[in-house]
Parts: C-alpha cells; sequence; structure tokens
C-alpha cells in the first residue's frame, strides 16, 4: 500500500470528506485536510505529493486546479464533484486535473483508483528526488519571491531592494527581476538610473495570459547587470486601475519565468501590498536602530497577525544605516524581536549620495575594487543567501 504518499484532501463539504476518509483513505495516516481558502497558504507547508479536491460551493474548484497545475506541476490533481456535469470534467482536465470522479456516486470507482494514484505519485516523488540537486520541497521548483517591506517611511527599503536585486544578478547567472510596487511616485528607477514610458501597467490588457514575453517587452534592462525590472507607473491615477487580483496573477506569472523576483513595497497597508506579502517566499522587513522603528514594527505586527497573514519562518528583519551614534544595537533588536536578523547595513551617507545625485546604481561590474559600505555589506548578504 503507497503509504509513503503526503496526501492533502481540500473541502468545504464536512459530509463528503468523512465518506472520503472513511470509505477510502482510512489507512493512510499521511493525510491532511485543509479548506479551499487555506490551499494557496498550506500547499507550500504540506508539500503534497496528490490534492483531492472537492468542487467547493463556490464552483472555483477550476481556478484552484489551474494554481495548483501552474505553480506545482509534479502534483497530482483528483478533481472530484458532487454532480455530473460534462463542462466541469472538461474544464478540470484542461486545467490540470489528472483524473475525475463523481462522489458518493463513485465512490467504490474511487476506491479501487486511489491506491494506484498513490503509487504513481510515489515513483514520481522518488524520480524527482534523484534528478534534484538540492531537494527542499516545492518551493525549489519555482522562482523565488523576496518583498522588501518597512512600515516606516525613509527607511532605505527601495536602495536596500535595488541593490540586492542587482548584486544578486551580478554575483550569480539567475534570471532575476525587480518590481516596483510604489504605484504613486516610484524610486527604484532613480536609484539605477533608468528612464522609460514602459511600466508595469502596460501588462494589464494582457494580465489574463500573461507570460514571459509579455514581461519581458514591457521591463527594462539595468545596463550595468543586465537585471531586468518593471517600472513603477508612477501615476496616482493608473495606479487606482491596478488591483490585487492583477498583482497575484503578475507575481505568480512572474514567478514561474525567473528564479528571483524582488519586489519593492510601499510603506502604506494596501489590498496590492498586502498580496505581495502574501505571495513572498521570504519578507525582508527593513528598519532602522531607533525607537520610533521599533515601534512601528510592533505596530506592524500586530497588524499581520489581524489580516491572518502567516509569517512564521518568512518574515526577517535587516538592519539598515548602523552606525555607533545609533540609538539601538542590532543585539537590542535580536534581543527584543522574535524575527530573525537577516543582514545588518552600515550607514554610509557620503557614500550613497554621491551615487543617487548621479542617478548611478551602487554596483557596475561583478568584480569591483572600491565598494561603498553598503554595496560590501549588500554583497555579503547575498553571497550568503546563494551558498
Amino acid at each position: 500500500m503507497a503509504t509513503g504518499s503526503n496526501i492533502l484532501l481540500v473541502s468545504d463539504d464536512k459530509q463528503i470528506s468523512e465518506q472520503i476518509i472513511q470509505q477510502a483513505l482510512q489507512a493512510y495516516s499521511s493525510l491532511q485536510q485543509a479548506a479551499p481558502s487555506e490551499v494557496r497558504k498550506e500547499i507550500d507547508r504540506i508539500a503534497p505529493d496528490v490534492v483531492l479536491l472537492v468542487n467547493p460551493e463556490d464552483e472555483s474548484g477550476i481556478e484552484l486546479v489551474q494554481y495548483i497545475h501552474s505553480e506545482y506541476p509534479d502534483i497530482i490533481i483528483v478533481f472530484i464533484s458532487k454532480q455530473q456535469d460534462f463542462l466541469v470534467l472538461r474544464d478540470a482536465s484542461r486545467a490540470g486535473a489528472t483524473d475525475f470522479f463523481v462522489l458518493p456516486d463513485e465512490m467504490s470507482q474511487f476506491s479501487d483508483r486511489i491506491e494506484r494514484i498513490l503509487l504513481i505519485a510515489q515513483e514520481q516523488s522518488k524520480h524527482n528526488t534523484q534528478n534534484t540537486v538540492s531537494n527542499q520541497g516545492l518551493r525549489r521548483g519555482r522562482g523565488q519571491i523576496f518583498s522588501f517591506y518597512s512600515g516606516k517611511g525613509g527607511s532605505g527599503a527601495t536602495l536596500l531592494a535595488s541593490t540586492f536585486a542587482q548584486t544578486l544578478k551580478l554575483e550569480s547567472t539567475a534570471q532575476v527581476l525587480l518590481i516596483d510596487m510604489n504605484l504613486q511616485f516610484g524610486g527604484a528607477d532613480m536609484y539605477l538610473g533608468i528612464e522609460s514610458n514602459r511600466s508595469l501597467a502596460d501588462l494589464k490588457p494582457v494580465i489574463n495570459e500573461l507570460n514571459e514575453n509579455h514581461i519581458r517587452n514591457v521591463s527594462e534592462k539595468e545596463p550595468n547587470s543586465k537585471m531586468e525590472i518593471l517600472l513603477s507607473p508612477r501615476d496616482a491615477e493608473i495606479a487606482e486601475g491596478l488591483n490585487e487580483d492583477f498583482f497575484t496573477k503578475l507575481l505568480r506569472a512572474c514567478r514561474r519565468s525567473y528564479d528571483y523576483v524582488i519586489v519593492d513595497l510601499p510603506s502604506n497597508m494596501t489590498s496590492n501590498t498586502y498580496v505581495a506579502l502574501e505571495e513572498a517566499d521570504v519578507i525582508y522587513y527593513v528598519m532602522n536602530l531607533d525607537t520610533p522603528s521599533l515601534q512601528v514594527f510592533k505596530h506592524v505586527e500586530d497588524l499581520f497577525k489581524r489580516l491572518g497573514m502567516d509569517t512564521e519562518e518568512r518574515l526577517e528583519i535587516v538592519v539598515n544605516q548602523k552606525g555607533r551614534e545609533n540609538e539601538l544595537t542590532p543585539a537590542d533588536v535580536k534581543s527584543l524581536l522574535t524575527a530573525p536578523v537577516s543582514a545588518e547595513v552600515r550607514r554610509d551617507i557620503k557614500g550613497v549620495q554621491t551615487f543617487i545625485n548621479k542617478g548611478e546604481p551602487l554596483r557596475k561590474t561583478m568584480k569591483e575594487k572600491k565598494l561603498t559600505p553598503v554595496a560590501k555589506d549588500v554583497r555579503k548578504w547575498v553571497l550568503t543567501l546563494l551558498k
């Protein structure tokens, strides 16, 4: 019996769930359950080999199949409907479902078939493990999203996000994309010395069929590192037309097309900011070493909890503008906060300001002999990440 496969039962129908478990899955200890609304949050943690998806009451099952199949193509998806419907069957198959059952009418066929499905999943999992250099679960099979955020304006998140992205491209062969989500005023363009009439808003007409070619046609390339960037529209009126659905689809398409997606976020918490934080593999919270920054962070933590945002093992602190004259030390931050400190970046106002005034990035080549303290600290941080 293929008990080595992880099974995720997704259902909002308690009666159907109980029937499935009692009549077909009692022998499988690796079964876990989630509501349809929890799939996007829980699937990475559970890392299932097989998803049994009962079509929800709101008929959002096809959309969930599309999401799971596009983000995790190796997962076997079994679509379960409560009534016979050819159109639903067709749409589920097109979306990526491997099998389709109508329950409870086809419970006997389902019970007979499930062991075979799990055996196939087990063999597929072994094959994937043998062909993967670093087996770190599902997350390694797709690009990673790093969202840079701070609840306090002026913390230096944009400078760090742009320098981090550029350094990541210079120090690796990875495909790197920077997204500037400061929709009203931008910012990353100034730090990288890029001028363009194109912006991420140009992707709105094709957002429902968005692919890599669309993104590359709109993105700009930073000339030194060849890192790609989706610029902000820098227009409040245009920004109003870009909602959370747009950014959900944009971020997922970018994840499929790039190794690393770096997102620079504004300090105000909007539905768009929330989406970028939820989609992120890692949230880098940028803070300075002073009491106001610490207090704002506490408020942000409370807000995350109220919003139901799961930040465990995703939220990391980046200490910016570290110096002798700071009110607090990195050791104070580590003792006062539970989130780990992933990087410490020194204050270098004079050195950084020169580059900003010239409209030049802090990095130009991979093997530069003279780097500013900020560039050195970011490079050290990136190299630690790439190990």
